[in-house]
């Protein structure tokens, strides 16, 4: 963790709000992410569970959190269960939290030690009625992979099979949706970086430069600012490999001519910045290339005007959809016999444009949220309209990220170039 110690109200308040959704008498016990191994004796770089992480802010490896708000004793209301300090172990992987470091945090006050929590955990499951357990709910899940959230349901289940069982993933889908202040303030800190890393790339990119090189500024402008590191991996895609959604090879030169799309965020305080902006590699967009960029940029100014509370994200996409039917026209990708032949299914702007506009923000890049319901105050989205031409060899995305609030939205990202003239004058200096 790069990143200065960020204020432990954002947590204590996140186990409010989950308290407060819980039944009476309920238990409810999240765990920490496995570490995972590579090859040999090495593992995989540590990502802490993302659930636990918005409810404590550890990062620790061997972690869990019981939360019991009706415990007769309030000790043990709120317990946070470490790992215990080894000093042989720290000697080879470092130091580990102590409990006055873990409750600096977390806010946590009662700290256990791994190796003792069954005799304690065992008499508090027997005065509980319900136990929550968590479990990876993402939509965009496609790994069917039992990690330990679904191994230790398993093994509550056999141990206590007489319990009533909820689901906690229900309850977090809802709660972590809607950010408070606090949290939109560490948000803005990765949004920051974010810009000043875009400033950087404006005044290194010419034609003759690698994607990979590209992305090494990305990385070093990110660890000189005290982030984590990137968010997720860098898309840094010259010419027609714009095209591919999620190109993360960036192995190729950036020619005289070309575009180059690049799609990057740093984290800070486990909070993810989702930037996209597309340049010209030799500073100067050709005619053509201006007149996709602005439709592209009209696209992403019409989805933030009615990105506002009550709308839900399926009829938000289908109002875009039709903006970029209009826009495309224009442009000349379709015409209106595209469109007069189109299906509901099959819409003709969608060879153009075939991803989503929006989706939820926050401590994951796609975090929990629903695209069915109205949208709510508090919500984080990005805004990311793309047009990727084919038979033009070009991609071009543009992406902000928006908070939104009772009448609108706050652009996150206001103080970064999004205007072709802009980015074209920072380039020439």
């Amino acid at each position: 963790m790069h990143s200065e110690q960020i204020n432990s109200q954002i947590f204590t308040d996140n186990r409010k709000r989950f308290i407060a959704s819980m039944e009476k008498t309920g238990i409810a016990i999240f765990n920490s992410n496995d570490e995972i191994p590579s090859n040999g004796d090495a593992l995989y770089p540590y990502k802490q569970n993302t659930d636990l992480y918005w409810l404590t802010g550890i990062r620790q490896e061997d972690t869990m959190l019981i939360l019991f708000p009706d415990h007769p004793d309030k000790k043990y209301r709120e317990v946070l269960v470490l790992v215990r300090p080894n000093e042989l172990k720290e000697k080879w992987d470092g130091k580990r939290h102590r409990a006055n470091e873990a409750t600096a945090l977390s806010g946590i006050h009662t700290i256990v030690w791994l190796d003792v929590l069954d005799g304690l955990l065992q008499p508090m499951v027997h005065l509980a009625d319900a136990i929550y357990l968590n479990t990876n709910e993402n939509d965009r899940k496609a790994n069917l992979l039992a990690v330990r959230d679904y191994r230790y349901a398993q093994e509550m289940k056999a141990r206590y099979p007489l319990h009533n069982y909820k689901r906690a993933a229900k309850i977090m889908r809802e709660l972590r949706a809607i950010k408070s202040p606090l949290e939109v303030d560490v948000l803005q800190q990765a949004v920051d970086i974010t810009e000043k890393t875009f400033r950087r790339l404006l005044k290194f990119i010419k034609p003759g430069v690698w994607e990979n090189e590209i992305e090494a500024e990305i990385y070093h402008e990110f660890m000189m600012n005290r982030s984590a590191g990137p968010a997720y991996t860098s898309i840094i895609a010259g010419g027609d490999r714009a095209r591919t959604l999620h190109y993360i090879a960036n192995n190729q030169q950036c020619k005289d001519g070309e575009l180059i799309l690049m799609d990057f965020g740093a984290e800070y305080g486990g909070y993810c910045a989702d930037l996209t902006r597309t340049v010209p590699v030799n500073g100067k967009f050709t005619k053509r290339q201006k007149a996709v960029y602005n439709a592209c940029l009209h696209l992403h100014d019409y989805a933030k005007g009615i990105l506002k509370p009550g709308i839900t994200i399926n009829k938000y996409t289908d109002m875009v959809g039709d903006e970029a039917s209009k826009t495309f026209l224009k442009i000349g990708l379709i015409n209106k016999t595209d469109i007069k032949n189109e299906s509901p299914d099959n819409r003709a702007y969608r060879k153009y444009l075939y991803h989503g506009i929006s989706h939820h923000l926050g401590i994951d890049v796609h975090d929990l949220g629903t695209k069915t319901e109205p949208i709510k105050a508090g919500m984080v989205f990005t805004v990311e309209p793309g047009i990727y031409i084919e038979e033009e060899q070009m991609g071009v995305r543009i992406e902000n990220n928006f908070w939104i609030t009772k009448n609108g939205n706050k652009d996150l990202f206001k103080n970064i170039p999004i205007k072709a003239e802009e980015i074209e004058q920072l380039m020439k200096k």
